[in-house]
């Protein structure tokens, strides 16, 4: 039996919930008993300043969650990586005299890591998350490392509560699972007490949780960030990613069994890729502004629960990233690479963003934990590829052997004819001058306020299939949570995001349409922004995508071999299938296939084509793995090719004719998209 405690509610300067103790509730205090008077925001100068170094409190819970597990990373545990290159396309010395973007064709090294968040090192790839996409530029200046997700928001706007983020997210603390998995009770008990999350949170539920592939994802900075040029002239920056390839997903089902099928599929994809020669590539575009535009928007832009969509703010590309080597060692490179917001460059600064704020702190304190030394900077991966001194010295695992006496400065050692070491240089790193605000306060500005806005500009600027995907998303994960009150706050609060949202998902689990809360801010109607849907942006294209094509005893062995040239000149790549892998007779001589028809499911491929006689379609018919293979196929909304001969297989896996199944010869370009009107005739959805 639970102890009878106590708290109340109170709600801060911004609209967040503070809940204060009471009664028997113990006080919050510090590891040293000092009781804490506030744990949702952290100490700043001024409600829109920077955050202070003398918070002891954001400090200490930092660093202690820094240091909870060694030597795996906190969060963004499971990772894939690849070297490649940055190239600048479009300089931009008027706005930032950062030598990666001062000339055009300059090229500068880069090591770019993708990941899950709540996972461990060992779970899966595919599960529904935020993916992490970590970039370390090699420039001449010094190593940028610009620390991104695939979601251009964050759940939280003030770095004092990443901590209780993440709890709430991984394992259960009494049970440790689920593992990967945010439908469970804690996460939505803290969603649900903290509506500044609700932005990321309709981004997590919607198609964008669930990629196709990694090299199928845009990347953002997520903060507002500053360029400088060379005069000390400052403007406002986000930092964006786009694939090549174009954004793509797959849908809830389809991810779920590729997690049976194969857990590393998104690491082997990108592996694979690269090791082909198919170079992964995004554009890298900047969104500027001024501090006049964005005091003009109703939302803050030092709120990272915000963007600025790209009808207000277009976005300017200036770059492309090509990924073009696989790492030698996983361990050596992958693992031990450290990422850190802090590591900036002369012509790139911070703004006082309070998420951003925390985290230049934070990143920096974990690689002693993780990395088991403060020396981590000199493991390959880690050290910058220009020329580097200070006075710093000694320390575990140090590698480098200064020489002489110089580790100190000021010093004269030089009229001695010593080697007095390096000094600050004129030129280098200056942080842009700002006017700071008042008092010390520990307070969220009220700008930060309006936390349902945004989320209705997202929701409103997805298509119908989209929203039904967002709304099903949420009823499954809720279908999940166990205490009533969570489920019934949760429909309280989607109600004020948007009305058909709220209903939708009360209809889906069979509860009826609680209350909706009092905003404290009334949420208002912004443009929607087509540029947030992945399928009003689909790209028609085979390329990056793999089509299956299952062939069996007596299947016309030309017939493969032109689908395999039509796919492949398209630009696709091509996985045969059949029920033996050893070779097979066929029409015209005999065939091996790359894979095995029970452990190729076609969750793993874009398309399928079905290259079968009448005999061997009946034979398939009656096997479990053949049916599943064509049925999921159509239930995951893909492209479907066929002979006249698979009709009995086809027919067996209630296949129905649409756009999407056709004959051999129209599979290339039917290949190219997926079939989002279908979807009403294989499940029902919110």
């Amino acid at each position: 039996m639970a102890d009878d405690k106590d708290f109340t509610t109170e709600t801060g300067n911004a609209g967040e919930m503070q809940q204060i103790a009471a009664g028997d509730t113990p006080a919050m205090t510090t590891n040293f008993g000092v009781p804490i008077s506030d744990n949702e925001n952290s100490l700043k100068a001024g409600s829109r300043g920077p955050t202070l170094l003398e918070d002891f409190v954001l400090r200490e819970k930092i660093f202690h969650f820094d240091h909870e597990r060694i030597p795996e990373r906190i969060v963004h545990a499971r990772g894939s990586a690849a070297h490649g290159y940055f190239e600048c396309t479009d300089p931009i010395p008027e706005l930032s005299r950062a030598s990666l973007f001062a000339k055009k064709g300059k090229k500068t090294a880069v090591f770019t890591r993708f990941s899950t968040v709540a996972g461990g090192a060992g779970s899966v790839d595919t599960p529904r998350d935020v993916r992490g996409f970590a970039v370390k530029f090699y420039t001449d200046e010094g190593n940028w490392d610009l620390v991104g997700n695939n979601i251009p928001v964050f759940f939280i706007q003030d770095a004092i509560k990443f901590p209780d983020l993440i709890h709430s997210v991984k394992m259960e603390a009494d049970r440790a699972y689920p593992q990967a998995a945010s439908a469970h009770d804690t996460f939505w008990d803290f969603i649900s007490l903290m509506p500044e999350t609700f932005h990321t949170l309709m981004w997590a539920m919607s198609d964008r949780g669930i990629p196709r592939s990694l090299r199928m994802i845009e990347g953002f900075g997520v903060h507002t960030f500053k360029l400088v040029n060379e005069a000390g002239e400052e403007s406002f920056c986000k930092f964006h990613w786009r694939p090549k390839l174009g954004t793509q997903s797959v849908i809830w089902d389809e991810s779920a069994k590729t997690q049976g099928a194969d857990n590393d599929f998104h690491r082997r994809d990108l592996w694979e890729a690269i090791d082909r020669g198919d170079y992964p590539e995004w554009e890298f575009a900047v969104q500027v502004f001024d501090r006049e535009l964005a005091d003009s928007l109703p939302y803050d832009v030092l709120d990272a629960t915000k963007l600025i969509p790209e009808e207000v703010v277009p976005l300017r590309v200036i770059g492309r990233m090509v990924l073009d080597r696989n790492p030698d060692n996983f361990f050596a490179e992958t693992e031990q690479a450290a990422f850190l917001p802090s590591n900036v460059v002369p012509g790139i600064d911070f703004t006082d963003d309070p998420l951003l704020q925390g985290r230049l702190f934070s990143y920096l304190d974990t690689q002693k934990s993780r990395l088991g030394t403060t020396n981590f900077h000199q493991i390959p991966i880690n050290a910058p590829k220009c020329p580097f001194a200070n006075m710093q010295r000694d320390g575990l695992m140090q590698t480098h052997v200064p020489k002489g006496r110089a580790n100190y400065e000021p010093n004269s050692l030089n009229e001695a004819g010593e080697d007095p070491g390096p000094r600050p240089v004129s030129t280098g790193f200056r942080t842009a001058e700002q006017p700071v605000e008042g008092e010390k306060l520990r307070i969220r500005a009220e700008s930060f306020g309006d936390f349902y806005s945004q989320p209705r500009m997202y929701w409103n600027s997805l298509t119908e299939n989209e929203q039904a995907h967002v709304a099903s998303a949420i009823v499954f994960e809720l279908s999940k949570v166990s205490l009533d009150h969570i489920r019934e706050r949760m429909l309280s609060h989607l109600q004020v995001v948007h009305p058909d949202l709220g209903k939708r998902v009360a209809k889906g689990l069979g509860m009826d349409l609680p209350k909706p809360v009092k905003p404290f801010k009334e949420p208002v109607d912004l443009d929607p922004s087509d540029a947030l849907s992945i399928q009003k942006n689909w790209n028609r294209s085979l390329e990056g995508r793999q089509v299956a094509i299952l062939f069996d005893e007596g299947s016309s062995k030309s017939d493969v071999e032109a689908l395999k040239k039509a796919v492949e000149s398209a630009k696709g790549t091509v996985f045969t299938v059949a029920p033996k892998v050893g070779g097979l007779p066929l029409d015209g001589g005999t065939m091996k296939a790359d894979g095995q028809l029970a452990g190729s499911p076609s969750v793993l491929f874009d398309a399928v084509a079905l290259v079968l006689t009448t005999e061997a379609a009946a034979k398939l018919a009656k096997d479990s793995a053949a049916v599943a293979f064509v049925s999921d196929a159509f239930a995951h909304l893909k492209a479907i090719g066929a002979t006249e001969g698979a009709k009995a297989l086809m027919d067996r896996a209630g296949v129905e004719p649409d756009e999407g199944v056709t004959d051999l010869a129209g599979l290339p370009e039917a290949a190219k998209l997926r079939y989002w009107d279908r979807e009403p005739k294989v499940r029902d959805l919110a």
